[in-house]
């Protein structure tokens, strides 16, 4: 409406019409409309597009041959339309830290840079494009779905699991929706694609002629590209390290998947020809995420670890495999294939298990089998009270336990999303400090001293 557009909106829930109406958007029942009067159909990322079913209206648009796009292709036409460049990062896991991270870099040089897409700040909220002016943009498959021209300036693929199947179908799909972040790249345009796995391994093959290649591993030393092995990032050309640093100063980079993400980050920003100082100054200072390995507190020798944004198991292996001594807040409305690929980490660095939610019952018969203590507490309240508990014993005795919130689930049984569920999380944190005296300086000084010991 603000570029001049003709706006018929609809939302089939009643509630999200009261929200339009309230804001000024004129509301048309679009089963009343006749399409081919339409330049295109704009659906909001999660309405169905392909599956299970499309949606009503993406079939009264086809039917019409009507574009069906989403917000991100009109911004994209918008970027390109006024001289200004996009950095583009999507990923089963790791997409926001990622984003965030090559926000906060370009934010040290002083760069005209702005963060938004599916990391929280919707496309159209960002400032106006204009020439010179940076966006970095997180993009889940819905949106690369609906974005059929996109085209990023440097594109990021950091890695490819199963997700999402009951939108796309299939795992080949879901890849493949991935995969085409890049299509429409030419000459000029930069692809960063990890080869850690096959998926992404194919993306990269298949990336445009004449389009920059950067791979990124953390599992080999590369002729060209960027590896992080063991914390260690170095930048190589022609088979030698020509720049690089240690990510065990960058506190919010610690473990596997985050040397991921520092990988990526970094030749990102070495495609938009950055400094390499100053890009390990930005990530020795980056913050992090909240809801992501977030430490929110440490209580009478307990420390607390908020990773609501683990919604599947892949994302919940990464915080399982960076801690030791954990008591695990697991469960949720549980994701395909469940917490089976989790069992031989939790029978490796979990001392017992605290299960929520939907999925608390099929949680509890895996982790039986694996001899894997449990309990089914079935809300957050409980779960956090029990480990604190059990937990605080532990401490007592010299001990450095971990209550680790990856619950390797979505949220909506019991949270209308992830962060929600870490808030929740971190008030009840926060609520044990306050009745146990817990200060802020007192957790620093035991943080200090317990780092590095509770963590693999």
């Amino acid at each position: 409406m603000a570029g001049g557009a003709e706006v018929l909106a609809w939302d089939d829930g009643t509630a999200g019409r009261e929200r339009a109406r309230e804001a000024g958007v004129p509301l048309v029942d679009l089963k009343t409309v006749d399409f081919s009067g339409l330049d295109a159909l704009v659906l909001a990322p999660g309405v169905p597009l392909t599956h299970p079913v499309p949606h009503w209206t993406v079939r009264k648009a086809e039917e019409a041959g009507v574009p069906v796009i989403g917000d991100t292709e009109i911004f994209h036409a918008e970027v390109r339309a006024r001289g200004g460049r996009i950095v583009a990062v999507t990923g089963t896991n790791g997409k926001s830290t990622t984003t965030a991270l090559i926000g906060h870099v370009l934010s040290l040089f002083k760069l005209d840079a702005h963060v938004g897409g599916n990391i929280g700040r919707a496309v159209f909220s960002l400032p106006e494009p204009r020439p010179g002016r940076t966006y970095v943009i997180e993009m889940s498959s819905f949106q690369i779905d609906l974005s059929p021209t996109f085209r990023p300036d440097v594109g990021v693929l950091l890695n490819v699991t199963p997700d999402h199947l009951d939108r796309h179908g299939s795992l080949e799909n879901y890849a493949a929706v991935k995969a085409r972040l890049f299509a429409r790249q030419r000459e000029g345009d930069v692809a960063v694609i990890s080869v850690d796995d096959a998926f992404c391994r194919e993306a990269l093959a298949r990336v445009p002629e004449g389009v920059r290649r950067m791979p990124f591993s953390i599992e080999r030393l590369l002729d060209e590209g960027v590896c992080a092995i063991n914390g260690v990032l170095q930048e190589r050309q022609h088979g030698k390290t020509v720049r690089g640093m240690d990510l065990s100063t960058a506190r919010a980079l610690r473990g596997r998947h985050n040397w991921q993400n520092a990988a990526a980050a970094w030749a990102a920003c070495r495609a938009l020809k950055l400094d390499a100082a100053m890009i390990a100054r930005g990530f020795v200072t980056f913050p992090g995420l909240a809801h992501r390995m977030e430490e929110v507190g440490l209580v009478e020798g307990v420390r607390f670890i908020n990773d609501s944004k683990a919604t599947n198991a892949d994302a919940a292996a990464r915080s399982l495999s960076t801690f030791s001594g954990i008591h695990w807040i697991a469960g949720g409305r549980a994701k395909a294939g469940g917490i089976e690929p989790l069992v031989a980490l939790a029978k490796e660095n979990v001392r017992h298990a605290w299960l929520i939610g939907e999925a608390a019952a099929d949680f509890a018969e895996t982790l039986k089998r694996a001899h894997v203590p449990f309990d089914v507490v079935e809300t957050m309240e409980r779960a956090v009270e029990r480990a604190f508990a059990a937990a605080q014993r532990e401490a007592a005795g010299g001990e450095n336990p971990v209550v680790l919130l990856a619950p390797a689930c979505a949220s909506f049984d019991q949270y209308p999303s992830f962060e929600a569920r870490g808030e929740h999380f971190r008030a009840l944190v926060e609520a044990l400090k306050e009745r146990t005296g817990a200060t802020g300086k007192q957790d620093a000084a035991r943080a200090a001293a317990t780092q590095t010991d509770n963590m693999t």
